[in-house]
């Protein structure tokens, strides 16, 4: 106490120390950081992406900090981040200032482009054949839309993937990918009626089918295992029950921990399904 008392003055450090404190600090910590996108680029620098819908908040931009700072740590490399907003507001926080470091990210503005007016024109497209240059914008384009407008432009959105589908101008697996991002948003925008009227409409899609084939796979695979001697129909049945009840107690899990990110993962692959089934004991 005395030395430190002392010291701030000698060295001409502003401020009068209030008390000392334990310099012996043990910690251990397992927490999960789930970072939106993240790329390495070929100039051996990393790019780490956030999407934000509503004003950036210091307190956003101190996890995106520490985002980064992991990051830099594990890979041993440069990162940047940048923020993708959708949010109204005017002035958007990019820096904050603690001791005497300041802390920047770069904010990528969508709430500049028009939706309505590319969704119509993607949509008139559609018909003759998009291309690689307009999926980024339409897979974007619910961070572009009101809160209020949302929810139609991904249904917008999914419908004009099945004409694109239609047209035979990506392959499946290409739009089940573009499929899975617009359910993404939706599960991180919504809930309730306007997610199910979501869900509603992917249940239609080459996601739906895919999501609905692994649950019946799973569920016959399970129904054999226990035996099938009552016939076919009822292992069927039984299986499909027991798949849809673990596949429900892990969403309902995931759903409660906010990890609505791993969600859509769960439905596109069963080893990271049977993984999570594992883990939880399911």
């Amino acid at each position: 106490d005395y030395f430190g008392a002392e010291l701030l003055h000698w060295l001409g450090i502003p401020g009068k120390m209030i008390r000392s404190s334990p310099t012996e600090i043990v910690e251990l910590e397992t927490r999960h950081m789930y970072e939106d996108f993240l790329f390495e680029l070929e100039d051996g620098t990393w790019c780490h992406f956030e999407f934000e819908s509503d004003a950036i908040t210091p307190e956003d931009l101190q996890r995106f900090r520490e985002y980064e700072a992991t990051t830099a740590r594990r890979v041993n490399a440069p990162v940047i981040t940048y923020v993708i907003c959708s949010s109204k507001a005017s002035r958007l926080l990019d820096h904050i200032t603690e001791g005497i470091n300041t802390y920047h990210v770069k904010v990528i503005r969508l709430k500049d482009h028009d939706q309505k007016k590319l969704l119509d024109s993607l949509k008139e497209k559609a018909s003759s054949g998009l291309d690689r240059t307009d999926i980024i914008p339409l897979l974007l384009s619910p961070l572009m839309a009101e809160e209020e407008t949302r929810k139609d432009c991904i249904l917008q959105g999914i419908r004009i993937l099945k004409i694109t589908e239609e047209k035979h101008i990506f392959s499946q697996n290409e739009i089940r990918k573009m499929e899975a991002i617009l359910y993404a948003f939706a599960l991180k925008f919504f809930r309730g009626t306007n997610l199910a009227t979501i869900k509603e409409e992917i249940a239609m899609t080459e996601l739906g089918q895919m999501i609905w084939d692994d649950a019946l796979a799973q569920g016959l695979a399970e129904g054999q295992a226990q035996g099938l001697a009552k016939g076919l129909a009822q292992g069927q049945a039984q299986g499909q029950q027991q798949a849809s009840e673990r596949y429900s107690k892990l969403i309902l899990i995931l759903d409660k921990e906010k990890k609505n990110d791993l969600i859509i993962k769960v439905a596109s692959d069963p080893d990271f399904r049977e993984e999570l089934y594992r883990k939880y004991g399911i």
